[in-house]
């Protein structure tokens, strides 16, 4: 196995532990295929993405957070982030109330959608490596705050 290969497989556990996610990207890096939208589709379909655009504002991520697997599991409550107009504004906002709960908000950037913002919530101990580990692989993940 490559180097690229264990990093893919790496950012797969670190981003999410649905056990489809991995072998998919693994598949998709191994034959030469676009590992990133492999891994972006896989959030996707394991419902741990959450998918909006430049444009959107609070309320659409005041939507769209809730249905995420780590924030269903906390509980919190992030609806306030409905009353912010600028969606980095609002993601901001979220991050703060995702603290406490040793949560943050990435952004996976999507080079077929410039405007999009896949957006996951992982756990604050893994936001450095998930930042190095896209870098290294030709990729950009980012934070707000």
């Amino acid at each position: 196995m490559t180097a690229t290969i264990e990093d893919w497989t790496r950012l797969c556990h670190l981003l999410d532990d649905d056990p489809e996610l991995e072998p998919a990207v693994r598949g998709a890096a191994e034959a030469g295929d676009a590992p990133w939208t492999a891994l972006i589709d896989g959030l996707d379909d394991a419902g741990a993405l959450a998918y909006l655009d430049e444009s959107d504002s609070g309320v659409e991520l005041a939507d769209a957070l809730p249905p995420l697997p780590r924030i269903v599991r906390t509980g919190v409550d992030v609806d306030v982030v409905g009353d912010v107009d600028d969606l980095t504004a609002a993601i901001v906002r979220a991050d703060e109330i995702l603290a406490p709960y040793g949560l943050q908000v990435v952004c996976l950037h999507d080079e077929e959608d410039p405007g999009a913002y896949p957006l996951l919530v992982v756990p604050d101990a893994n936001v450095d490596e998930i930042l190095d580990l896209a870098a290294a692989l030709g990729h950009r993940a980012r934070v707000f705050g």
